[in-house]
């Protein structure tokens, strides 16, 4: 008879303990992938060198843009929709605007980081309300108003312009560049025709430490993860020139237009590139 009752608890023990792992097992998040990682980045942004303005002995200041819709500017513009800690430059921007983790400034036809905007003022100056008349599309067929909200969309953010500094430092021997901030820009059509609308701009230098715990995709190895702030210094982007430096703070397109702004543009660059290379006799 005892034997029967041990026998029984016995059983009862290991059900409960088989039942106690099941429901462990259960309640394990399955891991995506060779192995498990950490749902955030844990890096720092890459040190830069110091300049001293005395080893400064020769600047010039330029403004890019980025067309993402270009094949190589593509890891900025998807995915679309975030998941697993990867997302699109634009949603990154305004998680760290959300989350006050850098400031925006209002562009007051200028690019100077004069004044401040916050997050809820960008996202209500984005919003567009309307009233429009409509038509029921069953007897009586009457017409009637009503308001459509338009929300942001990140989608129809599409361009991103960069101002930096090229530089001589004679310490190090080096041109060298440094980007100042940056400006998100969103697409919008009117009248059957679409135009650039700039956003905000950004200071670089705030915003790093943001850029290096995003992750981008790496076309060539996913198991490289690189970072916003490393595609930045490597400059892993194609962009072109539209405005330098110039007595009448005037963009190239306000001068030439077509072919001729082009070739305005790689005339900018290879003033640069030029620059250095008369530096040093072969």
């Amino acid at each position: 008879m005892k034997n029967n009752i041990l026998s029984v608890l016995v059983i009862f023990l290991l059900l409960g303990t088989s039942f106690t792992l099941s429901a462990q097992i259960l309640d394990e998040k399955p891991v995506d992938g060779l192995f498990a990682t950490n749902s955030m980045l844990d890096k720092d942004p890459i040190p830069l060198p110091a300049i001293r303005q005395a080893d400064v002995m020769w600047s010039k200041r330029v403004w890019r843009e980025i067309d993402f819709r270009q094949k190589m500017n593509q890891p900025f513009y998807f995915p679309v929709e975030s998941h697993n800690n990867w997302r699109s430059f634009i949603n990154v921007l305004m998680d760290g605007l959300k989350e006050r983790q850098f400031r925006a400034y209002d562009l007051s036809n200028t690019d100077e980081l004069l004044i401040p905007v916050t997050y809820n003022e960008i996202i209500a100056k984005l919003s567009d309300t309307s009233r429009v008349t409509e038509k029921r599309p069953y007897p009586p067929y009457e017409e009637y108003d009503t308001v459509i909200i338009r929300q942001f969309d990140p989608t129809r953010v599409m361009r991103l312009r960069v101002k930096e500094d090229w530089y001589f430092d004679k310490q190090r021997s080096q041109l060298m560049v440094r980007i100042i901030s940056i400006c998100p820009v969103m697409m919008v059509e009117r009248e059957g025709k679409e135009y650039s609308q700039p956003l905000f701009w950004v200071s670089y230098d705030q915003a790093r430490k943001v850029f290096a715990q995003a992750e981008v995709f790496n076309r060539h190895n996913s198991a490289e993860k690189r970072t916003y702030d490393e595609v930045f210094l490597k400059r892993m982007f194609d962009s072109y020139i539209y405005k330098e430096e110039n007595v009448y703070d005037r963009q190239i397109n306000k001068y030439a237009t077509g072919l001729d702004a082009l070739l305005e543009a790689e005339r900018v660059k290879m003033d640069i590139f030029n620059f250095e290379h008369d530096l040093w006799q072969y």
